[in-house]
């Protein structure tokens, strides 16, 4: 199967060519994971103490990259934990991994699929229900229930055909998915890099919707050129420590309090305040966000890093020191970093902001409560 949601080249003006220039594409390394059964066969208080050191060890590289964690206990029989990554470099891939490993409970831990792609732009013509050509060289997960993780090769056949017939299948195909706007579609290849051709990976938070999607793209006509689309993960989104708890033994995960006004307090260490000099600024991934940090006039602002017309990073935007705010780097668009709102441009949303604490001389972003976004 094939729905990959990336836009050609094709007429785009100049202002729109120079900034795609400046975005860096992505890496995305699926991670599968089965616990050894041996594992739930330890002392309960081993077990507790394996999960809050695997805890730690990946939670200490949330700065360094974006990183989903999910379930799939109840999905498949030879998966239980995927660890969703995505960064600007393979290496920090490697590093976790192999921390990983490190841990008393990697012993336990076997890697039964692993799937390395990255982000580019597709070759066909693919343009959103508003008639905007559409480009997805940032993969930025929701907060979705269901994650459905599709990896699949065509047939040499279908590189054969002219482009312009594989254009008009495609058309096809991307009418189908278009019924269906409550799951969103991450495309990623693999060409050289894995053994597949492309991983897809579906977000929505009705299972039914998926199932639908497939079985209708079943009957179009780039179906026939698929050559394998398994296997196939159904994976349930939950905070690492309830993905962990799930494997088995005594719970760590602390509990959500459901409120409206309540914010869990979570924390990302973003680096010395002395290596962000004024004027600059940085990504930093938080909470499965990425974030740019700001030092203006010796004040820190953190904001959502992609704006919300194009998804331009806004960390390479131009800063504005008296207006304290940042020109998205693609199109114009400018907000205010201390509120996230829309000052001019072609923006028609803000974008979220982050609290900002300096603790001994090392800078933490943090999620903002609803109340103090309201307040301001």
């Amino acid at each position: 199967m094939s729905f990959p949601r990336a836009g050609g080249t094709r007429g785009r003006p100049d202002a729109s060519q120079r900034g795609l220039s400046l975005t860096k594409r992505q890496y995305v390394r699926f991670a599968f994971y089965q616990i050894d059964p041996a594992w739930r066969r330890l002392p309960p208080e081993k077990q507790a103490a394996h999960k809050r050191e695997l805890l730690e060890t990946i939670t200490g590289f949330n700065r360094r990259m974006l990183l989903r964690p999910y379930s799939l206990m109840g999905t498949r029989a030879d998966a239980e934990l995927l660890l969703w990554q995505i960064s600007e470099s393979p290496l920090v891939f490697q590093e976790l991994a192999a921390a990983i490993m490190n841990t008393a409970m990697g012993g336990y831990l076997r890697l039964v699929y692993s799937y390395f792609s990255q982000t580019k732009r597709s070759i066909y013509e693919i343009r959103s229900a508003q008639g905007a050509e559409e480009d997805r060289l940032i993969v930025q997960p929701s907060d979705a229930k269901y994650l459905f993780v599709y990896p699949f090769i065509k047939t040499r056949d279908w590189y054969q055909m002219s482009l312009a017939a594989r254009q008009g299948m495609m058309d096809e195909h991307i009418e189908v998915g278009r019924k269906y706007p409550a799951v969103k579609l991450n495309t990623t290849y693999c060409f050289g890099l894995d053994d597949y051709e492309f991983i897809v990976a579906f977000e929505t938070d009705e299972p039914s919707d998926f199932l639908d999607l497939v079985q209708d793209l079943r009957e179009t006509e780039a179906s026939r050129y698929t050559k394998q689309d398994t296997p196939l993960f159904s994976c349930i989104n939950m905070r690492l420590a309830e993905a962990l708890d799930a494997l088995g033994g005594p719970a760590i995960a602390e509990p959500i309090v459901e409120d409206d006004h309540v914010a869990l307090d979570v924390w990302t260490d973003a680096g010395p305040l002395e290596d962000l000099a004024e004027g600059t600024s940085r990504t930093i991934y938080h909470d499965g966000k990425q974030v740019a940090l700001f030092n203006v006039g010796g004040e820190l602002y953190a904001i959502s890093n992609r704006c919300p017309h194009a998804r331009g990073p806004l960390s390479e935007g131009q800063l504005a020191s008296d207006e304290c705010a940042v020109t998205c780097p693609w199109h114009y668009a400018k907000f205010d970093l201390a509120s996230g709102a829309v000052i001019d441009g072609i923006a028609s949303s803000p974008v979220e902001t982050f609290a900002v604490e300096v603790r001994d001389g090392v800078v933490f972003i943090g999620n903002r409560s609803p109340i103090a976004q309201i307040a301001e």
